[in-house]
């Protein structure tokens, strides 16, 4: 039998019983569509977070206490504010050293409130992260050192506070504190889960006395060029443990945080992924038993084929086709649905990213072939083996 008739025959009999073809294939298209919508998402996570990590500069490498691994418990800081002067000197970057403080806090103007990431900073953080002012200025040295109750509102909090007015000027508190705003940030969105435009800046000394803590949560320092990293990194880390004795301090860069994350996220698509792929499978065995139903009910027409000279493999390669024809088709709809499924969802909630690779469409396309192919060897090889006198005389 030549292949094109063979094809001929085998759309001719799924559409013979449309219906009954509809509902096989619809646990192939269930999914192969999870499947495309699942790495649709995960891929358009990974892009975000990386679009997010490269946002807060770059050539970062931020220092914080302890060892960061996964699942271990934060490690209370003993850093002071004097430990980012003795690592800029060890880096030849005078005052190129940033700090951080943070704790969230409900901050507000009249009658508005608004709940925000107060972070206690020092004037270095506009040379070491990217955090452009939309107006006014930020932080400067006098500040830290009179602990000067100002600060910097991010696009968020300011839209919040003073909706439709210039906050610059005007009193904000925090914990019960005045302070006075002196700039705000162009909106950047956020990062790494956080929301950057819901930060307060306000210069370290006032936060520590704030939040009634001497410590601050980490230093970052910003290295010349890529090459430089590592360099920072030891330099950095050496004058740490230098100050502090048998303590274990980490150097993160943006390529440990990508890293990890990617790995986090790469893990959790893929299985997933498979958890989706079990729909396949189960799809697969509907299909091998349709066409199992089909064998049983097509037995006189197997027999009369093989009585007119069709050999075993034509018959077997006959239903193995309109196997494969099924569930490609149910995997040509399954990829549109995801699609459609994974645009419409990046659409509607815009926090959840979907990215459509070139290879989740061909794999998925791939794997329901497959699984046509695999799921209808059983009924193809029933098929072929029939007696052509026992099945011309079946009812």
């Amino acid at each position: 039998m030549r292949l094109a008739e063979a094809w001929r025959v085998a759309v001719t009999a799924l559409r013979a019983n449309s219906l009954r073809s509809a509902l096989t294939m619809l646990g192939v298209v269930i999914g192969v569509a999870a499947v495309v919508v699942i790495s649709a998402i995960g891929s358009g996570a990974k892009q975000e977070v990386e679009a997010q990590v490269e946002g807060l500069g770059s050539n970062l490498v931020i220092l914080v206490p302890g060892k960061l691994e996964l699942g271990s418990a934060p490690t209370k800081s003993r850093l002071e504010l004097a430990d980012a002067d003795r690592v800029a000197r060890a880096l030849g970057q005078p005052g190129g050293v940033a700090v951080s403080i943070a704790s969230g806090e409900t901050v507000r103007a009249g009658g508005r409130s608004a709940f925000a990431t107060v972070n206690g900073t020092n004037p270095a953080v506009p040379e070491v992260f990217v955090r452009p002012l939309a107006r006014g200025s930020y932080l400067r040295e006098s500040d830290v050192d009179t602990r000067r109750r100002v600060a910097v509102l991010g696009s968020t909090i300011a839209t919040t506070l003073f909706p439709g007015a210039d906050p610059l000027g005007r009193q904000l508190t925090i914990g019960g504190v005045r302070f006075r705003v002196v700039g705000v940030f162009t909106s950047v969105g956020g990062s790494l889960g956080g929301g950057r435009d819901s930060e307060v800046h306000v210069p370290v000394t006032a936060a520590q006395r704030l939040f009634g803590e001497d410590r601050v949560d980490a230093l970052a320092v910003k290295a010349d060029n890529p090459g430089d990293i590592p360099r920072t990194r030891r330099v950095a880390l050496g004058v740490l443990q230098d100050r502090y004795p048998g303590e274990e301090f980490s150097a993160v860069t943006q390529d440990d945080v990508l890293g990890t994350v990617g790995r986090i996220l790469g893990l959790l698509t893929v299985v997933l992924a498979a958890i989706a792929g079990i729909s396949l499978l189960v799809g697969g065995v509907g299909v091998s038993n349709i066409m199992l139903v089909s064998v049983r009910e097509r037995t006189r027409e197997i027999g009369l084929r093989k009585a007119v000279g069709a050999r075993q493999k034509d018959v077997l390669l006959q239903f193995l086709l309109e196997a494969v024809l099924l569930t490609s088709v149910g995997g040509v709809a399954g990829i549109l649905l995801g699609v459609g499924t994974a645009l419409g969802l990046s659409a509607v909630v815009g926090q959840l990213p979907a990215v459509i690779t070139w290879w989740s469409p061909v794999l998925a396309f791939s794997v329901s072939a497959a699984v046509g192919l695999f799921f209808g060897v059983v009924p193809a090889r029933r098929a072929g083996r029939l007696d052509p006198v026992t099945a011309l005389r079946t009812e």
